[in-house]
């Protein structure tokens, strides 16, 4: 449905490259260039996913999470001071790109705990970037960026971040932005306002992904749910809550919740840990369940006598001393390691679902909310990867028209007026944001409907109808396109209830054209 928009935003950058291949060597040229040039680029390439949040919010964790490998470092090392892009390519690799546009190989091994790049001896304020290049699954329909916390006390960390997502020369280096938090904080909705770019109707603006571009993530879901075993749930009821929050539901496609590290060990679950954890569960629960009342107490105490004989007639002959206890809770933490002896005891019980390694990292990665945001990602941001990549090479050209205007520019000006008047995917995105901020107002009863036949809810005809794999799409679409005409057409309806009525039986009749192809 939206490949011819790629197609056309290629052809007017095309257009802008070659008014602007003409001249001389000037400053404001040499930039115009140098925008089209990515705009152009990045239409070929995998969407480009930031994950940005403030200082600890796990967003490196996350993206191993999203990796399926540890290639993020996790501490406060030089690497998570800057921004790094992750790449799929037939062979590891990491380029250090400095602020000049240079280019230089950086010495990188891969052990047991992941991925280590060796940056002594590099002048961080020297690097625009790292490149790291790794063959991945899950880099495949994606470019994924870490940057470095938006509230470090080191402000040229937060720059980094904030020149890369909210330039002030150019639009931004990411077609959407998962951002992650603990708690909606002033600083946070702050941050989520800058993404959306409210003055420009929430469609985002120059230098912004735009509120459609964003998903908003509840990291450490365990602490906010309590830590208890149920805890995943009680996020899970706190982000539902948020979605419908006024204040941030203008500024984001949804807001979910996700236990990074839970997600990140399960994706990288070794069998030494599996076993390790088997003996646990197999060990008496109510003593477990005591030492796993704080890490502390899980980490530094001697097992009680029960405990330690049933761990030393494991028939594993697993031996959980202090060290392989702290490692443990390094890996899962107080949650993981709950959660994992709790369903270890059940399939040991009933002698079915978890009973090994396989088995068990998908049951973690499913109790982490990873599955959630994946379908999120997948749906909302992927499943639109041309309307984002197109929207961010035509904003690429309508900035360099302003900011280095040209005497023989009325035909490239004329030529992007036309795709970005003309294009339903964008209306769409700028009736949603109208919606959300009560710029644009229906009855209580139609709004929701509205929203979710415009996209809300993902670009997928069953998505847009509400209607189950397998159900009858032509039906439910005939339906919505009959009742949002009567609505269109109705002089009770008001002029800008009318326009959203109208991009409603539009969406009605795509997703019927999407069914018959």
């Amino acid at each position: 449905m939206t490949g011819h928009l790629v197609d056309a935003a290629r052809a007017v950058v095309g257009k802008a490259q070659r008014l602007y291949s003409t001249g001389g060597p000037d400053p404001a040229s040499d930039w115009a260039r140098a925008v089209l040039h990515d705009a152009r680029s990045r239409l070929d390439e995998p969407l480009r996913v930031a994950l940005a949040g403030t200082l600890k919010a796990g967003k490196s964790t996350l993206l191993n999470a999203l990796v399926g490998e540890r290639v993020a470092a996790t501490d406060a090392g030089e690497c998570t001071r800057l921004v790094t892009w992750y790449r799929d390519a037939p062979s590891p690799a990491v380029l250090r790109e400095d602020t000049d546009g240079r280019r230089g190989p950086v010495p990188f091994v891969r052990n047991g705990e992941g991925l280590s790049i060796d940056l002594r001896g590099v002048d961080p304020a020297r690097v625009g970037r790292l490149l790291v290049d790794w063959p991945a699954r899950g880099l495949a329909a994606t470019t994924l960026v870490d940057t470095p916390g938006l509230d470090s006390i080191r402000e040229t960390n937060s720059r980094r971040t904030l020149a890369f997502v909210t330039p002030d020369d150019r639009p931004s280096g990411a077609d959407a932005v998962v951002y992650l938090m603990r708690h909606a904080h002033r600083n946070d909705v702050g941050f989520l306002e800058a993404f959306a770019d409210l003055a420009r109707g929430g469609a985002g603006g120059l230098g912004a992904v735009g509120a459609s571009g964003t998903v908003v993530v509840l990291s450490r879901a365990d602490e906010i749910g309590g830590g208890g075993l149920d805890a995943i749930t009680t996020a899970g009821q706190v982000a539902k809550a948020y979605r419908s929050d006024p204040a941030l539901r203008p500024l984001c496609q949804t807001v979910v919740a996700v236990d990074g590290l839970l997600a990140e060990t399960a994706r990288t679950l070794r069998q030494s840990e599996f076993t390790a954890l088997r003996a646990l569960a197999r060990a008496p629960r109510a003593e477990v369940d005591a030492l796993l009342l704080s890490a502390d107490r899980f980490c530094a105490a001697e097992p009680p006598a029960v405990v330690a004989e049933a761990l030393a007639s494991d028939p594993d002959g697993t031996r959980l001393d202090g060290p392989a206890r702290q490692a443990l809770m390094d890996r899962f933490g107080v949650f993981g390691i709950r959660s994992a002896t709790t369903v270890l005891r059940r399939g040991a019980r009933t002698g079915r679902g978890v009973t090994d390694s396989v088995s068990l990292a998908a049951e973690l990665v499913k109790r982490s909310g990873l599955e959630e945001l994946r379908e999120v990602l997948t749906s909302r941001v992927v499943g639109r990867r041309d309307v984002h990549k197109a929207r961010s090479a035509l904003l690429a050209v309508e900035m360099v028209l302003a900011r280095a205007p040209r005497p023989d520019a009325a035909e490239v000006a004329a030529e992007l007026e036309r795709v970005l008047s003309g294009a339903h995917e964008f209306t769409e995105q700028r009736l949603l944001a109208a919606l959300r901020q009560g710029q644009v107002t229906m009855p209580a009863d139609t709004q929701p409907e509205a929203e979710r036949l415009l996209g809300g809810d993902g670009p997928d005809p069953h998505a847009r109808l509400g209607v189950a794999p397998g159900d009858d799409v032509r039906g439910a679409a005939l339906e919505a396109l009959d009742r949002w005409r009567t609505r269109a057409e109705s002089p009770l309806t008001s002029r800008a209830a009318a326009e959203v009525a109208r991009a409603v039986v539009r969406s009605c009749e795509g997703a019927l054209r999407a069914r018959e192809q």
